[in-house]
């Protein structure tokens, strides 16, 4: 095997991944990985050779994308808001879309505040908050102890210790307590849906992508179990599918939440909803 340079190998790379978005950056992304070099290293050195060994590691990263493995289990991380997360095929992918949520339980409350994150996965939602806001009690709940796990070593990694993890299905896993925001990332995918054979969502946890009732059964739960943790004028906070606003905010209100409303995305689509509670 004739070694490869930088340059060639990002070349190999691209055309191996022409049917990808961006095939460019993901083969820039996995060489990286294997060079343990930023990016800009790769533009800054084109003409070094690859070991063989390094090669070899490059093409295996190269074959397994191919096949249609997404790139942050690849990697084993995700960048989110502003922190590199660690991610595994127990927990969901942080995405862009997301940071909606963070954003909106951010403008929710002071500087002082008890914030619960439900079904918390790599722990994206509720370590973003709290290195937002050092002052917040967090509290972060999954049903999976592999993905709590994985949150919890997220926390160590960023010396986040405003933060407390607990097991359990959505609010069975809270404490005894009033929290001013409850907020989620629930599974909101119909079981029929004909994305789930497509992209990274064949790699990603059924389970966290997955609900009956048309994809509304772990949103309904949500709604009617919160509402016993949340205290006075506090907040719930949904992410949801883009053709879902109008009947998450029907069950926000059915539930006896006010002040009910949807936001939009980046692209423009529904996909947060909120609703205020009264004690």
């Amino acid at each position: 095997m004739q070694s490869l340079t930088i340059s060639q190998a990002l070349r190999l790379g691209h055309h191996s991944l022409m049917e990808y978005e961006s095939p460019q950056l993901e083969a820039e992304m996995l060489l990286s990985h294997c060079l343990q070099k930023p990016r800009s290293y790769l533009y800054s050195w084109p003409e070094q050779e690859l070991s063989l060994s390094l090669q070899a590691h490059y093409q295996q990263l190269l074959d397994r994308r191919i096949l249609g493995e997404p790139v942050a289990y690849i990697l084993g991380e995700r960048e989110f808001w502003t922190l590199n997360l660690r991610v595994t095929p127990d927990v969901l992918i942080p995405r862009a879309d997301t940071e909606l949520l963070v954003e909106t339980v951010l403008e929710l409350a002071g500087d002082k505040a008890k914030f619960a994150d439900l079904g918390t996965g790599s722990g994206a939602i509720a370590l973003s908050v709290a290195k937002e806001k050092p002052h917040w009690r967090v509290f972060a709940s999954d049903v999976s102890e592999k993905a709590l796990s994985v949150a919890a070593d997220n926390a160590r990694r960023h010396e986040l210790r405003n933060i407390a993890f607990g097991l359990g299905n959505w609010c069975e896993a809270l404490p005894q307590d009033r929290f001013d925001i409850i907020a989620s990332n629930p599974p909101y995918i119909d079981e029929q849906d004909e994305h789930l054979e497509r992209g990274d969502l064949r790699f990603e946890p059924v389970s966290a992508l997955v609900a009956k009732d048309n994809g509304l059964a772990d949103i309904r739960q949500i709604a009617a179990q919160s509402r016993a943790f949340l205290s006075d004028n506090a907040w719930l906070v949904l992410e949801h599918g883009w053709t879902q606003g109008e009947q998450v905010a029907n069950i926000l209100t059915d539930n006896g939440f006010r002040a009910v409303r949807t936001l939009q995305d980046i692209g423009g689509n529904d996909r947060v909803t909120l609703g205020q509670w009264s004690t």
